[in-house]
């Protein structure tokens, strides 16, 4: 059953074993914003949420998912998942994203389906895709 309302049901979560590297790298390539940052009493990031655009992610070290056995993407050696954030300007967000030092795993492009795309890493080899295509906006794909 989902909820009666106009707000993200869905919010991505990952695990750093640098947390405080991925919130810099995070700002400053892919142009997130801080909505809220916790802290451990000794200081260190307990969990962070980010918003870009109407989108938001959480995340936290890896530390702090010992109890639930979940390692950081530095420590899983093949990817098989990743985030697709909706962006106005992928022209601008590409540059914003080199500049910074992101790995490009899929140059920007043209699609066949009428989107503006390109993948990049992060510091820890997330997969972060960034298009136009915006997938509620459109019918359902015919397979």
């Amino acid at each position: 059953m989902t909820a009666n309302t106009t707000l993200p049901s869905i919010y991505p979560f990952l695990r750093y074993e640098d947390p405080e590297a991925a919130l810099r790298f995070l700002k400053e390539a892919f142009g997130f914003e801080e909505r809220a940052v916790f802290r451990s009493p000794d200081g260190a990031l307990a969990h962070v949420e980010l918003t870009l655009g109407h989108g938001l992610i959480m995340f936290g070290g890896a530390d702090s998912a010992n109890r639930l056995k979940m390692a950081s993407s530095k420590e899983v050696p093949a990817k098989n998942q990743g985030i697709y954030i909706v962006i106005t300007d992928p022209d601008a967000l590409y540059a914003r994203a080199k500049a910074a030092g992101a790995r490009i795993l899929m140059e920007l492009h043209d699609t066949d389906y009428g989107s503006r795309d390109f993948i990049a890493l992060d510091l820890e080899g997330n997969l972060w895709s960034f298009g136009t295509y915006q997938p509620l906006a459109a019918p359902p794909p015919k397979g």
